[in-house]
């Protein structure tokens, strides 16, 4: 079968009606395979659109029924545990007989321009992984056309959100790191990015049960690799036996330079992060994390954003995944050295 090469124009009905010798309304007729054509004739139209390579521009059809089935996912490139969820988004969107659109988040592209551009694409609802949008401008978007928010918190019962229970998952972490024997407990922040808040107070909500909260201690932190590194500098000059982590590209880039220090991981220092991205999958990291699970994240997603474009009802609309904790190398029972704990406190 001849396929359209890149460059080449596209293969028209125009192109197939010519060939096999008929109307463009006759070939029309057999691509919607709707009634008005003889058994031959479909077989002649067929054969002849398969040796020129021709594809339905299903999308034209589409919207010329009013409809595009196009979900537009706005995500970051700067986030690996993003890259996760697009793959996910995929198959969910596919199962549900729809397809994406992708607008990325990038250092000199903001959320704002990523959901401008899908909503150029007449997309009928959004998927937005947001980082910077306010709550009200979130609001606003929602009001405007069917919006769900991944992986973020949105204290407004009129924009569905899906997301992980973030306390929860530093409650697992901090209860392994004690379970371990340990007592130095520090916590590395994402600073004002969505889910920080949430993790942050899970880690002191857990650390007060533990009976811990005098020794609790979190550090500023971030998203990226570059900001585990600083963070991890100033770990150095106070460490603790173990640390939870905001995510686990932050956890990557404290591991190098704990690593980098000499230290051994998890002898001297155990290392927690959150997600369960493909980095931490990765042998040579092999890092503990609080995953999340992403399949039920992005098939909750497409549900939700599917019953609103259909019109369907909705009870609740925040939903919320579990996490779960995922042991692998980084985590191990404490080392006591009481010798570098003297900033610590008496916890």
């Amino acid at each position: 079968m001849a396929s359209q090469r890149a460059g080449m124009p596209r293969v028209t009905l125009a192109d197939v009606a010519e060939r096999a010798g008929v109307s463009t309304a006759l070939v029309s007729i057999v691509m919607r395979d709707a009634p008005g054509a003889s058994p031959q004739t479909r077989e002649r139209v067929r054969q002849v659109a398969g040796e020129l390579g021709y594809q339905p521009d299903r999308r034209a059809r589409l919207l010329r029924s009013g409809r595009t089935r196009l979900l537009g996912v706005v995500f970051s490139v700067q986030h690996a545990f993003h890259g996760d969820l697009v793959t996910g988004l995929y198959a969910a969107a596919e199962k549900a007989g729809y397809e994406l659109a992708l607008s990325a988040i990038t250092p000199q592209r903001d959320e704002q321009r990523a959901v401008a551009g899908l909503m150029a694409e007449r997309c009928e609802a959004l998927i937005v992984m947001s980082l910077d949008s306010s709550a009200a401008q979130l609001s606003e978007l929602a009001a405007r056309m069917p919006l769900v928010v991944l992986t973020r918190n949105v204290r407004d019962p009129d924009v569905d959100v899906v997301r992980n229970d973030d306390r929860r998952g530093l409650h697992l972490a901090v209860d392994h790191l004690v379970e371990l024997g340990h007592r130095r407990i520090a916590h590395l922040d994402g600073g004002r990015a969505p889910g920080s808040a949430e993790r942050r107070r899970g880690y002191r909500e857990a650390m007060e049960r533990h009976g811990l909260e005098a020794g609790a201690r979190v550090v500023a932190g971030g998203v990226t690799e570059a900001d585990g590194a600083t963070a991890a500098r100033e770990l150095l000059a106070d460490l603790p036996t173990a640390v939870t982590v905001f995510n686990d590209r932050v956890a990557t880039g404290l591991l190098g330079v704990v690593r980098g220090a000499g230290l051994d991981v998890p002898g001297d220092l155990s290392v927690l992060g959150f997600d369960d991205d493909r980095l931490a999958r990765l042998g040579y990291i092999d890092l503990t994390t609080v995953g999340q699970d992403a399949q039920a994240l992005t098939e909750l997603a497409v549900r939700r954003a599917v019953d609103r474009i259909e019109g369907r009802p909705v009870t609740h609309p925040h939903l919320v995944t579990p996490p779960q904790l995922v042991l692998r190398g980084t985590t191990g029972p404490v080392r006591a050295d009481p010798g570098r704990m003297s900033g610590w406190g008496d916890a």
